[in-house]
């Protein structure tokens, strides 16, 4: 049976030749939008994304051989922008603990706003099932920045990658956590992250 929040009446019409990516696009669109509303890749499937489209599921199956390949374009697609804004909040940021600061805090401002494809991305059994090569881009930009924190003087020399990988599961920790148990007593995540840079990084707290 099809898991879909909403359904579109009405057939869409045929794209014109050559407007296949066009259309393309526009499934992994829906996708995300129905992904982020169930907060489970296994409740979607590649019939409830047409028919909210408005088109037969033999055209999703053009451009997708099933539903993980979807989903996986899909969670692509949204890592993508993720790292836009990361990209967008270090370049306003003053040095490197500020920048190292500034990309940390923008996954948990990203996982507030949209708590049903944080939990695809990382809880879902899609993750048990398949590789995710394009989150490793997170992971490496998280070790450049404190290793540029320790260049720099603003960190005790250590192993970066080892501290980044340390970083990533507090911040992982607590971002989960908020996601699944949104009524607990949170301090402001700001407080948690700067907690987290002092004592698992080195750096000074933000004053």
């Amino acid at each position: 049976m099809d898991a879909t929040p909403s359904t579109r009446t009405g057939a869409r019409g045929r794209n014109p030749r050559g407007q296949g990516e066009r259309l393309r696009e526009e499934i992994v669109s829906t996708a995300l939008r129905l992904l982020e509303e169930l907060g489970d890749d296994e409740a979607l499937s590649l019939r409830a994304v047409a028919r909210e489209i408005g088109i037969a599921a033999t055209s999703v199956y053009i451009h997708f051989a099933d539903r993980d390949a979807l989903v996986l374009a899909a969670l692509e697609r949204c890592h993508g922008d993720l790292l836009g804004a990361v990209d967008r909040a270090e370049a306003s940021a003053a040095d490197p603990v500020a920048r190292l600061r500034a990309r940390t805090l923008v996954l948990g401002a990203w996982a507030h706003q949209h708590p049903g494809l944080y939990k695809v991305l990382h809880e879902s059994t899609l993750n048990r099932r398949t590789g995710m090569p394009f989150k490793r881009n997170f992971s490496i930009g998280t070790t450049a920045a404190v290793q540029r924190c320790m260049d720099a003087g603003l960190a005790p020399a250590d192993d970066a990658a080892a501290v980044s990988l340390d970083l990533r599961a507090a911040v992982h920790g607590t971002v989960s956590m908020r996601v699944n148990q949104p009524d607990a007593p949170w301090p402001p995540l700001e407080e948690q992250i700067d907690r987290f840079l002092s004592k698992l990084v080195g750096v000074r707290p933000a004053s």
